[in-house]
């Protein structure tokens, strides 16, 4: 089980979460040095670890946290071994492509049918369903007879489940832990999520030197037992489910509608849509580091991976204390994120690669949990099944165009030339955005070179006129 925030489970009728009109622009908070707050009436409470006070959530996380580390076996193990037989990076990228085409051709499918049907049913078949691929793929190769486009047809596979999976697993969060337990949980998830992952790579590294690839096929296909068994002990009637959508004509446009009418939904989506597709290529970048520039191999793409996944659970904690999300937190950490990328794209030391690669994996994080919970906590509970299929979709949906095109862009010109031109484009974008959204809520940017005064800010138009 992946990143799971959920919503807030005010009443379908109350409108978008953070409290304003359709037509209004992004809240900036009421003094100079706020930034954009949504949901502050659901600002987490009791601590880092609030949320696994609940007992449903425990199971949850529990179950997670086994699927997750088999998760990443498989992930890490599925890109080397296609980088094994192949020998090319594009390669790579076009089975990372087939995982997240399903969500790019069919996201939107999957977010009504989250909004239609029990949640707890649904998980039931999707986590399943998962087991099933990750057996398949065990038994082909622990077989011998393992060729590259059954790992494209399981990816596929895989990328079709996570359709319906991936909302239905965000929206049932709400239903575990209720409305002032969301954001805590969103950031809790994601620590779950990359605390696998320190895990995962290392276990899959070892697994695949001493007895081959196949036998972290068969760890992932069984890890899914570990979340079927939890979500069989939930008890149901500590559940608090949301309004289920009936079965209607037009619901994905209205869905799209909903988001087109709200910048603050709006543009985080852009945002997370451009790193995603430019930002998020280390399954290419990281293996081609590995093999051709430090010649490390399959023990050193582990290392990679569970270096940002340290720099990654880092923020998801960071994310866990903070009682709000700021949209200049998103865009402050995905300009830095670029940044880090393109300074580690032109290091010729393995080391202070490596060691990049923690601060990369944290604003990555930061990026990611802090659009998701924005999104999440600014939607009418009725609508988000649809929303975070849109976000999710244009998240992962751009990974089939990015992922051969940076796949071809290292092998044609190389992998730092590939890591560099990702890291600029999401270091711009997320410039413009901050820009937009800046002068969609009538910002402008305010420069005061006092002592002991923010240097560089945001401020209602308004004071600067007063200033001046």
């Amino acid at each position: 089980m992946l990143k799971t925030p959920g919503p807030t489970g005010r009443p379908a009728t109350d409108g978008p979460a953070t409290g304003r009109s359709a037509t209004d622009g992004p809240d900036t908070g009421g003094s100079p040095s706020a930034g954009p707050d949504t949901g502050g009436a659901d600002r987490g409470h009791g601590g880092m670890f609030s949320s696994l006070r609940i007992r449903n959530y425990r199971l949850f996380a529990s179950g997670a946290v086994v699927s997750n580390t088999g998760t990443w076996m498989a992930r890490i193990t599925q890109d080397w071994l296609v980088l094994s037989l192949t020998g090319s990076s594009a390669a790579v990228g076009i089975t990372t492509a087939m995982q997240f085409l399903p969500m790019l051709l069919f996201g939107l499918y999957g977010g009504v049918i989250a909004d239609r049907f029990p949640k707890r049913t649904l998980l039931f078949f999707t986590q399943g369903a998962m087991s099933f691929g990750g057996l398949f793929l065990a038994a082909l190769t622990l077989s011998g007879n393992v060729q590259v486009w059954h790992v494209y047809m399981t990816a596929f596979f895989t990328g079709l489940v996570t359709v319906v999976d991936n909302p239905t697993r965000q929206t049932f969060v709400s239903e575990m832990v209720g409305p002032d337990q969301v954001r805590n949980a969103v950031s809790l998830n994601s620590a779950n999520f990359q605390s696998a992952r320190l895990l995962g790579p290392a276990i899959a590294g070892v697994l695949t030197a001493a007895v081959g690839p196949g036998w972290a096929f068969l760890a992932n296909g069984l890890s899914f037992l570990a979340p079927l068994t939890c979500l069989l002990l939930m008890r149901t009637a500590e559940l608090h489910p949301g309004p289920r959508t009936p079965r209607g004509k037009g619901q994905l446009r209205e869905g799209l509608r909903y988001v087109s009418h709200r910048p603050e939904l709006i543009w985080p989506i852009v945002l997370i849509g451009f790193i995603g597709m430019f930002g998020f290529n280390f399954p290419i970048w990281l293996s081609a580091y590995a093999d051709d520039i430090f010649h490390g191999g399959s023990g050193m793409y582990g290392l990679f991976n569970t270096l940002m996944a340290v720099g990654s659970v880092v923020g998801a904690l960071l994310a866990a204390r903070r009682g709000t999300s700021r949209l200049r937190v998103l865009v402050g950490a995905a300009v830095a994120f670029g940044a880090l990328q393109i300074v580690a794209a032109v290091t010729p030391s393995l080391w202070v690669f490596a060691l990049l690669l923690v601060p990369i994996g944290m604003l990555g994080l930061t990026v990611n949990v802090t659009a998701n919970s924005s999104v999440q906590l600014g939607t009418d509970p009725a609508m988000r099944g649809r929303v975070i299929s849109l976000f999710m979709m244009v998240f992962v949906g751009g990974t089939p165009i990015g992922g051969p095109l940076f796949g071809w862009l290292t092998d044609a010109y190389g992998v730092q030339i590939s890591m560099a031109v990702g890291g600029l484009v999401s270091a711009v974008s997320a410039l413009v955005v901050g820009l937009v959204l800046a002068r969609a809520a009538d910002l402008r940017l305010k420069v005061d070179l006092r002592r002991g005064q923010p240097h560089v800010r945001f401020v209602p138009k308004r004071d600067l006129v007063t200033v001046a």
